[in-house]
């Protein structure tokens, strides 16, 4: 049966007992996101009325709209099912209360657009304004009525419409046939650029015809019409920030878990929430910092066998920075982590590739940095290298751009060594203390081990990697098998640094040859007496030098 594309189109009047905080917060981290994890909801976005004055009081400020790839799936347990407990946490409930709201379903008739219409939902949209004309009809109930309406906007109206500056889409819905109970009425949308023509000679030639003037007098009802511009842009992930965030949790059994929390140096909060990858992995992240939406945006790719608390540190003393205060941070757990690593071999141009999952779904256009640390260095590099126009500047640490020979021997001897202790946790084999001690001694130099001031940080990491999955560890750590970014670093034009540990084995004078060996801008940077994760050891001198790198921004 073929699919019957259309919209779910809301307006919304919240209460003046509901705080705007809470609305947009609601909103944009909770019932927004919701449904654009759904495969079949293509878009959201967020409308604001400009056409009310004080006299205006029954007129809805906000309205909201979905486009569905297929109007049926509406009616499956798939959607319905959010509508309700427990997916519909009782927080949604609660400001739902606070709220006038008209919801209607609406099947697509017919489309025309401009050759400047690009879709609103891309990306590389994000912060490009729309201005929005909705027109609602309800049509005299004589016979032949609906076909005078589609031949007026076909051969007339839209062709006089699209001669108007700013003219880039317009597309006309009906009532869906899935709502068999609701009234029949036609709405249309009409999209422009921020700057156009809207009240000037054209638009106004093309609604004073003598064609139009029938339509208005013999086959329309009834006619509505709200103006609006566009006031937010859902994304699958949360990204809402704000000093009075609500503190919340999702209720879903069904998914991953999302929660707002206060306690960020930021002052806005942080998101606890997850994205998807094209191939299904969930990466679960936290988000913080700067309030504003188009705060610049830092993120954090961790090594191999920790999550991303091996950067609160670093956070800390970046954010207690009054000048960092302006970045937003992005932290997220690397594939390997946990079981659930996707069915494609797990490489450095995967890796890449799920950062910039993770910027599409928050809607961030160009990372102001990208910093890792050891598989997170040579993730952030190669990231830098395969997707230049998304990446800013880059922070590299701790790794090598060609992997180092005998590596897929030495990773399977610590493989062994895990499978040889068979620790589980859960149910579920994990790497154990035996790979743990080794690995965290010598990650650290020895003055941070054994009573020193960072011995209780040594054993929280150390934590890290005994409990990582085994299956997770065994999947990821064949990225660091067989790469080599030497020929790509060479033609490379994204301002970057290496920086390393100056304890580190080799990998200070490994380091300082990429940073000749790169193409680009490039500085060296050693932090001393630090070892393989230096933002953990050192992590005062690591976001003074992070603040400086990015102040030449």
């Amino acid at each position: 049966m073929a699919s019957t594309p259309g919209i779910l189109y809301v307006t919304m009047q919240p209460q003046p007992s509901l705080p705007a905080s809470q609305f947009h917060d609601w909103y944009n981290n909770e019932h927004g996101p919701t449904r654009l994890r759904l495969s079949f909801v293509q878009n959201g976005f967020r409308y604001r009325a400009t056409d009310l004055s004080e006299a205006d009081t029954d007129k809805p400020e906000w309205m909201a709209v979905y486009d569905i790839t297929d109007m049926a799936e509406l009616t499956k347990d798939e959607y319905l099912r959010l509508r309700g407990p427990p997916a519909k946490t009782q927080r949604e409930a609660d400001v739902m209360k606070q709220i006038k709201v008209d919801r209607k379903l609406y099947d697509l008739v017919q489309g025309w657009q401009s050759k400047d219409f690009s879709r609103l939902e891309d990306v590389a949209k994000e912060g490009t304004g729309n201005a929005l004309v909705a027109v609602t009809m309800v049509l005299s109930p004589e016979a032949g009525k609906k076909e005078e309406l589609d031949k007026w906007y076909r051969d007339e109206h839209v062709q006089l419409l699209s001669k108007v500056p700013g003219w880039l889409r317009t597309r006309r819905y009906v009532t869906s046939s899935i709502d068999p109970e609701a009234a029949i009425e036609y709405l249309t949308l009409h999209e422009y650029a921020p700057k156009n023509g809207l009240n000037g000679e054209e638009f106004l030639a093309a609604v004073d015809t003598p064609w139009r003037t029938k339509i208005m007098q013999d086959v329309v009802a009834e006619k509505r019409r709200r103006t609006y511009d566009l006031y937010y842009t859902f994304g699958p992930a949360p990204r809402y920030l704000a000093p009075n965030l609500s503190i919340w949790q999702s209720s879903d059994p069904k998914a991953a878990k999302t929660r707002t929390l206060l306690d960020s140096l930021g002052g806005a909060g942080a998101i606890e929430s997850w994205v998807t990858t094209k191939d299904g992995v969930q990466l679960p992240f936290r988000l913080e910092g700067s309030a504003d939406s188009d705060a610049p945006l830092i993120v954090l790719s961790n090594s191999i066998l920790v999550d991303y608390e091996i950067w609160d540190g670093f956070v800390e003393s970046f954010l207690s920075i009054q000048a960092n205060k302006k970045f937003r941070i992005l932290r997220y757990l690397t594939r390997g982590r946990t079981s659930i690593c996707g069915s494609q071999a797990v490489t450095i141009d995967v890796l890449a590739s799920d950062i910039i999952a993770l910027l599409d779904a928050l809607r961030v256009k160009k990372a102001a940095a990208i910093i890792g640390v050891s598989l997170g260095g040579a993730t952030t590099l190669n990231t830098a290298l395969t997707y230049p126009e998304r990446v800013e500047s880059f922070v590299s640490c701790d790794t090598s751009s060609k992997s180092p020979a005998g590596n897929s021997k030495a990773w399977g001897e610590r493989i062994a060594l895990s499978e040889k202790q068979g620790a589980s946790a859960l149910g579920e084999s994990i790497v154990g203390t035996d790979l743990a001690e080794i690995t965290t001694r010598r990650w650290f130099v020895p003055e941070s081990y054994d009573g020193g001031a960072l011995e209780e940080t040594c054993l929280k990491v150390k934590k890290m990697v005994e409990t990582n999955s085994l299956t997770g560890f065994k999947k990821s750590v064949n990225a660091l098998f067989d790469y080599d970014m030497k020929e790509k670093m060479k033609a490379a034009k994204v301002r970057g640094s290496f920086l390393v540990g100056g304890k580190d084995g080799v990998l200070p004078a490994t380091m300082k040859e990429m940073t000749g060996g790169y193409g680009g801008v490039a500085e060296y940077k050693v932090i001393d007496g630090a070892g393989h994760l230096p933002m953990v050891e050192k992590p005062k001198e690591f976001a003074e030098f992070i603040t400086g790198f990015l102040g030449g921004r």
